[in-house]
């Protein structure tokens, strides 16, 4: 029996499909998700969140929020969800080299060092995702 995922950010709902386990960047570590999980409310890292349905595994970049589990449906409410097959490679790498240009100088136009760090982080995490399903590709499982 698969389980409804649906992630969500402020922008839009990113990804609403039943699955069979969801693999979260939880705040303290990774947390597997199967159905009739029992429920619970945690809060998300940043790090790649694993959709795995039928034989296929998908990927999403992932950053803060929260994590809500019913047996029967899991609720991503993320700051910042992308999905790996729709990360643009070069946009990520231009956000990265900015926000490290912000870094090094300290101070740019009245930019928040710490917004700047984040949106490294960001860019950063992008990069990895994106990166390792277009050398992988989609992931098929056995």
């Amino acid at each position: 029996m698969p389980l409804l995922l649906e992630i969500v950010t402020p922008e839009r709902l990113a990804y609403s499909d039943q699955v069979d386990e969801v693999i979260v960047p939880g705040s303290e570590g990774e947390l597997g998700i199967l159905p009739h999980h029992a429920p619970l409310l945690a809060m998300l890292g940043v790090g790649e969140l694993r959709i795995k349905k039928a034989a296929t595994e998908e990927s999403f970049a992932i950053a803060g929020g929260f994590v809500q589990v019913r047996p029967d449906k899991v609720v991503i409410m993320a700051e910042m969800a992308d999905m790996a097959a729709e990360i643009d490679l070069e946009r990520a790498h231009e956000a990265r080299r900015e926000a490290e240009r912000v870094i090094e100088t300290g101070f740019h136009e009245g930019a928040d060092l710490v917004a700047a760090r984040a949106a490294l982080q960001q860019a950063l995490l992008r990069i990895r995702v994106a990166e390792r399903r277009h050398r992988e590709g989609p992931r098929r499982r056995p």
